[in-house]
């Protein structure tokens, strides 16, 4: 050894000797000379269990204490065994509470001096241990060392509550707390509480605003760098997670675990508010935002507003006009790959949902939810201009349309116009021709259930809407609606070519069919025409009298 990597001081301090390596200090020579191999990185001094090696025997002596599996140093605060006293000597410190070694970087204090050291690794950025598995980078040999243990599949620590297994068991100990229910750290911003310090921590990073982690696909910004790795999982396209219950697939272990709550059918989180249980907590707490009133992400297009980001997130896609979901079956596009699949189950035929009062089957439960309101009778939304009550605002909303008298959707084929796409979907059934309900009493055919079961009505005999003016019965409600203008004396509806009025407006376009001259139902039996086809009707009770059958 030469003299040039130590030098002498005063012997007035303990340590006499120090290392120009390092700058570490020793009381005696033979100490420094057995340190300064540490820095010839010469590593003669094999474990024979797990191939490690050491620069130094004494250092391999105490390392094989660890295969031998006895600790004999045990600390009387928490009961943690060691296999060597300094170990135990240097984890006293933890309990002592004293941290005199503090990081310039960050502020975070430390009870020794190499914790320091190998926290400030993390502010240099270096990393020089690489995973050969997946290529992941790490400041200290021993982080990989732990990294390692994700790879080979091994998880030796078991939670006696749950089951769940671990590689390592800091991280059994720490999934301890969840069971003890122990939350000592606290938010102060929204008073969350957490069962440990790093998770506050980070949860404190949403508090903060910042999001230095960008995704370089669709510019999302994530406050954590394992947030954006999971979120990047999305735009991979990989879904190794499959369910075997339902056959979807995930891209996290963590999704499908969350997934699997769905057919578990269990529910241990209540909506207090209004009795809806959920499977899981982060579901129930977006939930209670509907009953809180709260909507602070406001639509700049509509001006609608939303209690969660995300939701807004979903409606821009309306105004984007995008649409890139589409349905194989009918070709019919969606904005949302969720809205696409849930149309899928209306081709599927599958309807599990029944209502109890009327037989009426549904493909989703949410439908069914809203059709048990028509049953309750219970109309809470009530139209400012016509006085109408209705069970569910949207439809409230939709009927609003017709007062404002804006009718965007046109029909080319008869160019009449519609304040709402569906129903000038439904008003092109019929142009198609296409007439698939039939009825069985008279042979009538319909383009629309719906009007084929209120057509049903009529040979049922069933009237159960009585006019209190005339006695006079119907079998639809609506019907009675329109009768009773008769009596109201109010004709709004005003014939152009002779001023007669009319109190409905079906009834004045019927009649202007007599200034068209369109004549289009012809009597078989005379050959004579007319406008209507009840006229027609009419007149064949003329050529059937005196007739016998």
């Amino acid at each position: 050894m030469t003299e040039h990597w130590y030098s002498e001081v005063s012997s007035a301090e303990v340590k006499q000797f120090r290392c120009l390596e390092s700058g570490k200090a020793f009381a005696f020579k033979n100490s420094l000379i057995q340190h300064a191999v540490v820095h010839s990185r010469v590593k003669n001094f094999k474990c024979d269990e797990c191939g490690k090696q050491f620069t130094d025997k004494s250092i391999r002596t105490k390392h094989l204490l660890i295969h031998s599996g006895m600790k004999n140093f045990k600390c009387d605060e928490c009961g943690k065994q060691f296999t060597d006293k300094s170990n135990l000597t240097k984890h006293l410190l933890i309990h002592s509470g004293v941290k005199n070694f503090k990081c310039d970087e960050c502020g975070k204090l430390f009870p020794r001096k190499g914790d320091l050291t190998r926290h400030l690794l993390i502010h240099s950025g270096v990393k020089n241990f690489k995973c050969d598995e997946c290529g992941k980078l790490f400041a200290q040999n021993r982080d990989l060392t732990q990294h390692l243990l994700i790879h080979s599949g091994v998880k030796n620590f078991k939670c006696d509550e749950c089951g769940k297994r671990f590689a390592q068991k800091g991280n059994l100990t720490k999934h301890l707390l969840i069971h003890s229910g122990v939350k000592n750290f606290k938010c102060d911003e929204c008073g969350k509480l957490y069962t440990q310090k790093g998770v506050l921590t980070k949860h404190l990073l949403i508090h903060s605003g910042v999001k230095n982690f960008k995704c370089d696909e669709c510019g999302k910004r994530f406050a954590r760098k394992s947030v954006l790795t999971r979120h990047l999982l999305i735009h991979s396209g990989v879904k190794n997670f499959k369910c075997d219950e339902c056959g979807k697939l995930f891209a996290q272990k963590g999704v499908l675990t969350r997934h699997l709550l769905i057919h578990s059918g269990v529910k241990n989180f209540k909506c207090d508010e209004c009795g809806k249980r959920f499977a899981q907590k982060s579901v129930l707490t977006q939930h209670l935002l509907i009953h809180s009133g709260v909507r602070n992400f406001k639509c700049d297009e509509c001006g609608k507003q939303f209690a969660r980001k995300e939701k807004l997130t979903k409606h821009l896609l309306i105004h984007s006009g995008v649409k890139n979901f589409k349905c194989d079956e009918c070709g019919k596009q969606f904005t949302d790959k969720s809205n696409r699949r849930k149309h899928l189950l209306i081709h599927s035929g599958v309807k599990n949902f029944k209502c109890d009062e009327c037989g009426k089957r549904f493909t989703r439960k949410v439908h069914l939810t809203r059709h048990l309101l028509i049953h309750s009778g219970v109309k809470n939304f009530k139209c400012d201009e016509c006085g109408k009550l209705f069970a569910r605002k949207g439809v409230l909303t939709r009927h609003l349309l017709i007062h404002s008298g804006v009718k965007n959707f046109k029909c080319d084929e008869c160019g009449r116009r519609f304040a709402q796409k569906c129903d000038l979907t439904k008003h092109l059934l019929i142009h198609s021709g296409v007439n698939n309900f039939r009825c069985d009493e008279c042979g009538k055919r319909f383009t629309r259930k719906v009007h084929l079961t209120q057509h049903l009505l009529i040979h049922s005999g069933v009237k159960n809407f009585k006019c209190d003016e005339c006695g006079k019965r119907f079998t639809r409600k609506v019907h009675l609606t329109q009768h009773l203008l008769i009596h109201s004396g109010v004709k709004n509806f005003k014939c152009d070519e002779c001023g007669k009025r009319f109190a409905q407006k079906g009834e004045l376009t019927k009649h202007l069919l007599v200034h068209s001259g369109v004549k289009n139902f012809k009597c078989g039996e005379c050959g004579k025409q007319f406008g209507l086809k009840n006229n027609l009707t009419k007149h064949l009770l003329n050529h059937c009298k005196g007739k016998s059958f």
